[in-house]
């Protein structure tokens, strides 16, 4: 079955006005007029950003004025990664900036969930509530530096407890509520928190689960808690017995109510928050981000790469496990209205995000590539359905977006919307690559690579290549990258994260593509890279091209080697509801394989599983897969804590028995 080739096609092109109304054209002006640089294309403004880096963020803090108590004495000390430092001697606040777009009545935040209906919080009201929270803390004796962690969801509660934190110089770290007990300790033990911050359940897709006795084997776990905090979520006067220090939130919101809102001034390396890796294969890693790194970073991002300005509404589907909560949040630096949710996106049907998009009037509308893709084969059609008059931009994130994604956004959802796909991490809660409102978007391509990120793709002999597939390595230093990780006082982690195969280059784990034209394809994880036959595939260009099977819900892709000449590469999937396995899909599925990616790349078999084992965050686990399959014990192959379903592990285990006693089906 031959398929049309999508990659590459030009599917939509930002319009004069659009282009010239930018903050990225803002910000070329801006250069002309202050610094004498005269920059005609997006490219031109990229190149001098990667190679002037001291010049470009220096511009970056004049052009978004930067309040800082002391200025800095220089951009930046020393010149190889990781050994370098940010703006050394300046002192600031990230909080105190999110705050200075206040504007009295102003719509702030706009909140919906199953548990809720939709609501609005004002400038004003998220400013009180900061500085209640923030007095809570300051009086029970929270200082700079120290920790304050939540159990809590996409709400706006969390977003304000966080705001408290921050602009007193606390430092942040945060678990969504559908982590189980293993993980959150995983996560919270080792970094030693002060205050706990949690709700008493939560509710998604229908069903409503209690989380007070997880809460309290947390205290039980966390003996360096002063307090607990407990939101009324899943009802309005939860029950506290049995809890240690624990307070309600609005016991603290009524007594402390008129605090006024102050900002602990605090260096530019100061902690704002932990974020955590995966944690497949080990306990996470506590992976520390500066408040001047993370206020550059995500103004810079999200205000030239996302064009962000004070009339938008910015929403970006997340839980607050995931680095796009702390990319959410920020949304609130330009002056836009942040709309959070917190739920099932698709319960009770695929409608429910389209639906929050009409009714918030929503102008950029965040998610992630399977969200769409999982709408496009729900028989979705947004524009058919839905008012999306106000919408002007899609994002997507947290994996590839087949070609396929591209077109039925552009076919079904608005001709005229700038969908923008973009790749980071959570190592500088950022996008090295994402969107640029002046340039034309091209099916199954990424626009570009971000400002101030010197992404180039290696091949095997650390030389950089230009319309090959290659290592994705960034060859310059940025703002967001991780100050350090969490305990790793010789920095010998964080050396072996990144930098244990280029010299002073950061190697990021992903093959990438970088086109002539300056546009990017991500292939997927480099590590589980498929090579037959001398032919080196990522594996997301396999699931990319099932995509159009629409009885194929997901999919994971292995190849085991056997001997230096041999390797057994077997094909997982997901069905959809009522479907089989027949004769005829597996026909379709080599077929597609064959035609849209390679004959090498045909599976030696195809099995059917109930579901596929993914992070916390949603993310496939091949190479724990790989590992099981290759006779790693599990224990030593995956922490299961790390897993969002870690019971579908039986199933590798067992099949790996099957594979050893010659049986395959």
């Amino acid at each position: 079955m031959k398929t049309e080739k999508l990659q590459g096609k030009l599917l939509w092109e930002p319009s004069q006005e659009m282009q010239t109304q930018s903050n990225i054209k803002r910000f070329m002006v801006w250069l002309e007029e202050n610094r004498g640089l005269k920059f005609d294309q997006y490219e031109q403004l990229w190149e001098w950003s990667v190679t002037e880096v001291e010049n470009f963020w220096g511009a970056i803090w004049d052009f978004f004025e930067i309040k800082a108590q002391r200025p800095y004495d220089e951009v930046l000390s020393g010149s190889k990664m990781p050994d370098v430092q940010w703006f050394p001697g300046a002192v600031l606040n990230y909080a105190e900036h999110i705050f200075r777009n206040e504007e009295p009545g102003k719509t702030a935040v706009i909140h919906q969930s199953e548990l809720r209906e939709q609501q609005e919080l004002t400038w004003d009201e998220l400013k009180k509530n900061t500085a209640v929270i923030a007095q809570y803390l300051k009086s029970i004796g929270v200082k700079s530096g120290d920790r304050v962690v939540a159990y809590a969801p996409n709400i706006p509660e969390t977003l304000t407890a966080f705001l408290a934190c921050a602009s007193i110089g606390a430092v942040w770290s945060s678990c969504a509520p559908e982590f189980g007990i293993k993980s959150v300790i995983d996560r919270f033990k080792q970094i030693e928190p002060t205050v706990l911050i949690a709700v008493d359940g939560y509710q998604y897709g229908g069903k409503k689960y209690d989380r007070l006795e997880l809460v309290k084997n947390l205290q039980a776990e966390l003996p360096s808690l002063k307090s607990t905090v407990l939101i009324p979520y899943l009802g309005e006067q939860p029950e506290m017995s049995g809890l240690q220090n624990t307070v309600g939130w609005d016991d603290i919101l009524a007594e402390y109510e008129d605090a006024p809102l102050t900002f602990e001034s605090v260096p530019f390396q100061h902690p704002l928050w932990i974020l955590y890796s995966s944690g497949t294969t080990g306990k996470p890693k506590g992976i520390v981000q500066s408040q001047g790194g993370i206020l550059l970073e995500h103004l810079k991002f999200l205000s030239l790469q996302g064009d962000l300005k004070k009339d938008d509404r910015f929403f970006w589907y997340t839980t607050t496990g995931w680095m796009m909560w702390n990319i959410t949040v920020s949304g609130l630096l330009t002056g836009a209205t942040v709309v959070m949710y917190d739920g099932n996106p698709a319960y009770p049907n695929h409608d429910t995000l389209w639906k929050l998009a009409e009714s918030t009037k929503m102008t950029t509308f965040g998610t992630s590539a399977s969200f769409l893709m999982a709408s496009m084969k729900a028989g979705v059609k947004p524009k058919k359905q839905f008012d999306l008059s106000h919408l002007r931009s899609i994002g997507s994130t947290g994996s590839p977006l087949p070609e396929s994604g591209f077109q039925w956004v552009y076919e079904d959802v608005k001709e005229d919307v700038w969908l923008y796909s973009t790749s980071g991490g959570t190592d500088i809660c950022s996008g090295f690559v994402g969107g640029s409102p002046t340039l034309p978007v091209h099916s199954g391509e990424i626009q570009a690579r971000s400002l101030g990120a010197a992404v180039k793709a290696y091949n095997d002999g650390g030389h950089e290549v230009l319309d090959e597939i290659g290592e994705l390595v960034i060859t310059e230093p940025m703002p967001s990258m991780p100050i350090y990780f969490w305990n790793d006082e010789d920095g010998l982690r964080y050396r072996d994260s990144y930098f244990n195969v280029y010299p002073d280059v950061w190697r990021h784990g992903d093959f990438i593509e970088v086109t002539s034209r300056g546009s990017v394809v991500i292939y997927g994880r480099s590590d589980a890279t498929i090579n037959r036959g001398g032919i080196r595939m990522g594996t997301s260009e396999i699931y990319g091209a099932l995509e159009i099977i629409p009885e194929v819900v997901d999919s994971l892709i292995v190849d085991i080697p056997i001997s230096p000449e041999e390797s057994y590469m077997p094909l997982f999937i997901v069905l959809r509801d009522g479907a089989e396995l027949s004769a005829d899909l597996v026909t379709r599925i080599n077929q597609t394989i064959r035609v849209n990616c390679s004959p090498r790349h045909v599976p030696n078999d195809i099995y059917c599983v109930k579901d596929l084992p993914k992070t916390l965050n949603g993310k496939k686990l091949e190479v724990p897969v790989k590992k099981i399959l290759m006779g790693i014990p599990t224990e030593q192959a995956v922490n299961e804590g790390s897993l969002l379903n870690p019971e579908t592990l039986q199933y590798f285990v067992e099949f790996r028995s099957k594979l050893v006693s010659g049986i395959k089906r």
